[in-house]
């Protein structure tokens, strides 16, 4: 088996791209095929050296990997103009100054349901002959067959005046010299997909096996979009997901085994992944779902693991005490600081909210009674701070939350922390008595 990667760098890798890397990758990886990478940078005003790099660093870190390429569609032209020749040697091709009004003018008047049929001419942009019987029929390994009949495809342009090769017949000739087997790729490109098997049939090779995916949507049931969250590759990397995670979640959209299961590592996804199982629905993307699933890879990792992947996205050393106290309460790597860096940076003076409500005269006395009680320890362990804080709950009369969240504000200055008597045994004796001192 032999797949390929065919991205236009015309932006960050998209999270429907990312998919469709993925399902080639997952398909190469568990036949022992080859995966092939190729970059359709036809398009110079937006194929940028940065736009490329930004497809290389989204399936990096994805640990999406590839065994040829990337390739450059562009640095292909010379064989694409050896193709584009000898397909207008043999008479599959002409070259025609036909413009879009001679189109329209052709259509007024055979019907605007039949495809344009020019007229050769010595010079002007080639296009492809396409048959006025017959159709082409799309088997598609997803979607099933769909039927082009061959009276209503237009003669597709597959090269400008200057020779320069068009998308629909570069990628064919480039998946044909690839020798690639099966191209899995969204359903946008199934109107081209016609086109391409034209040039298959001009050319004389066999094509490969298509499949195309659906389209993926928002939890709204619309196209996926910025609107919905996290739309690329580097919006996730940035929000704090792992890769692992991503990898699991996106594979499952719209793809599925009898077995139902969510979470599936990647070697098990590659064993047992097979594309005529995706489904031609469109598939939901929900941030909130990979949340979930990407906490439950975080508290799956060894607390080292875990630590070494919070100092490396937050750029902060000495984490471990405050991540092992935080790590049942976060599900990405950004929840981390918002809940737990006034350890390391102080209270938080922003919300004022918090304050307002638990800083009261009566906050305040309790506070006062918790620095008195903790001030006596003879030891600072969770379990003697634990016990002296229920003796201030008890002595008081007073509910468990009147008491630790006006400490939970003293320490972080808002109302969310982590375990407010293991946030006390992290701080440190010191710490904590001067940050209850200074709010009461």
């Amino acid at each position: 088996m032999r797949v390929r990667f065919a991205p236009s760098p015309t932006g960050a890798l998209h999270i429907g791209g990312a998919r469709a890397a993925l399902y080639n990758w997952l398909m190469a990886r568990g036949s022992a095929g080859t995966m092939v990478l190729r970059i359709e940078d036809t398009d110079r005003e937006r194929s940028t050296e940065e736009n490329v790099e930004q497809i290389l660093d989204a399936l990096r870190w994805l640990q999406i990997d590839w065994d040829e390429g990337p390739i450059s569609q562009v640095s292909r032209s010379e064989r694409h103009g050896e193709v584009l020749q000898q397909l207008l040697d043999a008479g599959h091709a002409y070259r025609t100054n036909a413009t879009g009004e001679d189109v329209k003018a052709y259509k007024a008047q055979h019907g605007q349901d039949r495809g344009f049929r020019g007229t050769a001419e010595a010079d002007g942009a080639v296009r492809l002959r396409v048959p006025d019987d017959g159709a082409t029929v799309v088997h598609d390994l997803v979607r099933g067959d769909t039927t082009f009949q061959h009276v209503h495809l237009d003669d597709p342009v597959i090269a400008r005046a200057d020779g320069t090769a068009l998308y629909n017949f570069a990628v064919a000739v480039d998946d044909a010299d690839a020798r690639i087997t099966h191209v899995v790729r969204g359903e946008d490109h199934l109107s081209n997909t016609p086109k391409q098997l034209l040039v298959y049939q001009a050319m004389g090779v066999t094509p490969p096996l298509f499949a195309h995916l659906p389209l993926l949507h928002g939890p709204d049931g619309k196209k996926l979009s910025k609107r919905h969250g996290a739309a690329s590759v580097q919006e996730l990397r940035d929000a704090g997901y792992l890769p692992a995670a991503v990898r699991n979640y996106i594979a499952l959209l719209g793809w599925g085994d009898t077995d139902d299961e969510t979470l599936i590592s990647t070697d098990e996804l590659s064993r047992r992944f097979d594309v005529s199982r995706v489904s031609k629905n469109p598939a939901q993307f929900d941030e909130k779902k990979l949340r979930w699933m990407n906490g439950r890879y975080l508290r799956e990792l060894e607390l080292d693991e875990l630590t070494a992947e919070l100092e490396a996205f937050t750029g902060r050393a000495g984490l471990r005490e405050a991540v092992a106290i935080s790590r049942e309460k976060i599900q990405t790597l950004a929840d981390f600081w918002p809940l737990a860096g006034f350890i390391f940076d102080g209270p938080s003076t922003e919300d004022e909210k918090a304050q307002a409500k638990w800083l009261t005269d009566e906050g305040r006395a309790s506070l006062q009674a918790s620095h008195e009680a903790l001030s006596a320890l003879p030891e600072w362990t969770l379990e003697a701070i634990e016990e002296a804080l229920q003796g201030v709950v008890a002595g008081r009369e007073a509910k468990p939350k009147d008491v630790f969240q006006p400490i939970r504000v003293a320490l972080a200055g808002t109302a969310v922390s982590p375990g407010i008597f293991e946030t006390l045994h992290v701080l440190g004796r010191d710490a904590s008595l001067e940050r209850i001192a200074a709010a009461t």
